[in-house]
């Protein structure tokens, strides 16, 4: 599907530059959901807010991307006042099981475990995108730019000034703050300068969606074989997305299968519990890595998402640390604002890099544990790892410190997020 197309020229603003000296109060690059959650979570604040995004196509979209979406995702988005758009869309899991390869000791996470009536929820990129879009074009302080992209950036001791390529034409606005939302390979923390740390992974992932014989009766799955982790996401109308990690060559090879093969070699890791698989669609493959910027914010500039780290994909923590840090930059910028502090001072923006940045490190350091853990034939780490899970499915308080770790729980909560 296609995203919305908004070209238009930038609209005068309601004070002269030369007497504001600046155009927006903040410029977010990145029209994905998580530039797109930041705008939506700054709805009710008095910020003039500018969101550009260069495609109008998104490679997400078209390959079917689907994500878990995290219990904090979901009463941020219950905050904002978009999640009632989102809910019929998408599904929700009740049940995760946890497992070892063939080993038949399973841990069982159930919503008796935190009286929560779900523990998640799956969601199709399009089903967050095209309500976060609906949104945000209804939000009178946000003007939304599809196809824009951002051709230069000067950054000024009071205001970052940005060139921008609408069309054929080159039109430039002054800031207080620019946000990249711009991905993993954002041009915009490399021109600033922002170092990163991490590696790329031996692993690549396959993703594709399945439709099983059986119900899938609201259940994820994650379980751990030695070439790497296996998930099953649950999503509406009995369909299911596989989110399968291997070696690359073997991952590779396994995407070279016809259609068959694959569903041969598939049903050996998916089990029998929902009978005869249907694949639909496409398989994709990519790269996995882990990543973490050395700093967050500089003067007039904060990274979000992607942009400011990357984890394996394992338990499903990427788009949620994403959804996290826009709502943690939103209570931080809208806070100094209301105090009638400058919102891209350096010492402003540190407060969300304290925030931020140590939460997702740890949420990286956790999935690459479980990832290195799990991923291997070494003996004494089996042992290991399977008296673990026995010992986690009897212990409560571990299970339910795990739980919460995995759907956000943990850590500082947003304010958005208290509503309830």
């Amino acid at each position: 599907m296609m995203a919305t197309q908004l070209t238009q020229t930038l609209p005068p603003q309601q004070f002269s530059p030369d007497i504001r000296g600046y155009d927006y109060d903040l410029v977010i690059v990145g029209g994905g959901i998580t530039g797109l959650t930041l705008a939506s979570a700054l709805k009710d604040s008095d910020l003039n807010v500018l969101l550009i995004e260069a495609r109008v196509t998104s490679a997400a979209v078209a390959k079917g991307q689907a994500y878990a979406v995290h219990m904090l995702s979901a009463l941020i988005y219950q905050g904002i006042g978009v999640w009632d758009k989102i809910l019929p869309q998408i599904a929700k899991y009740r049940q995760v099981r946890l497992s070892d390869a063939d080993y038949p000791n399973v841990v069982e996470f159930k919503t008796n475990d935190i009286g929560t009536p779900e523990l998640g929820y799956v969601a199709e990129h399009q089903a967050l995108l095209q309500p976060l879009q609906e949104f945000v074009q209804n939000c009178p302080n946000v003007t939304y730019l599809c196809p824009a992209e951002v051709v230069n950036i000067k950054y000024q001791q009071d205001i970052v000034v940005i060139d921008i390529k609408i069309a054929d034409q080159i039109q430039t606005v002054r800031s207080k703050l620019l946000v990249a939302a711009d991905g993993a390979r954002s041009p915009i923390r490399q021109g600033a300068g922002i170092k990163t740390s991490g590696w790329k992974y031996w692993q690549s992932c396959i993703v594709a969606f399945v439709k099983p014989e059986k119900p899938h009766n609201d259940t994820a799955y994650e379980r751990f074989w030695n070439s790497g982790p296996f998930a099953i996401l649950p999503l509406p109308g009995n369909r299911c997305r596989i989110v399968w990690t291997a070696p690359h060559e073997e991952a590779k090879a396994l995407c070279a299968l016809d259609d068959q093969q694959f569903l041969t070699e598939l049903s050996r890791r998916y089990g029998n519990q929902m009978g005869k698989l249907e694949l639909l669609g496409d398989r994709f493959i990519f790269p996995v890595q882990l990543m973490q910027s050395d700093r967050y914010v500089l003067p007039r500039l904060a990274l979000i998402g992607d942009a400011a780290h990357n984890c394996h994909p394992v338990g499903g923590q990427g788009l949620n640390l994403g959804i996290r840090d826009a709502a943690a930059l939103a209570q931080v910028i809208q806070t100094a604002h209301k105090a009638g502090q400058d919102i891209g001072n350096v010492k402003i923006l540190k407060r969300y890099e304290r925030w931020r940045q140590w939460e997702n490190l740890t949420i990286l350091g956790f999935t690459d544990l479980l990832d290195r853990m799990f991923s291997n034939n070494f003996l004494p780490l089996v042992v290991v790892r399977r008296m673990g899970l026995w010992v986690m499915q009897r212990v409560p308080m571990l299970k339910v410190f795990t739980l919460k770790l995995m759907i956000g729980l943990k850590g500082r909560t947003p304010e958005l997020a208290k509503h309830l």
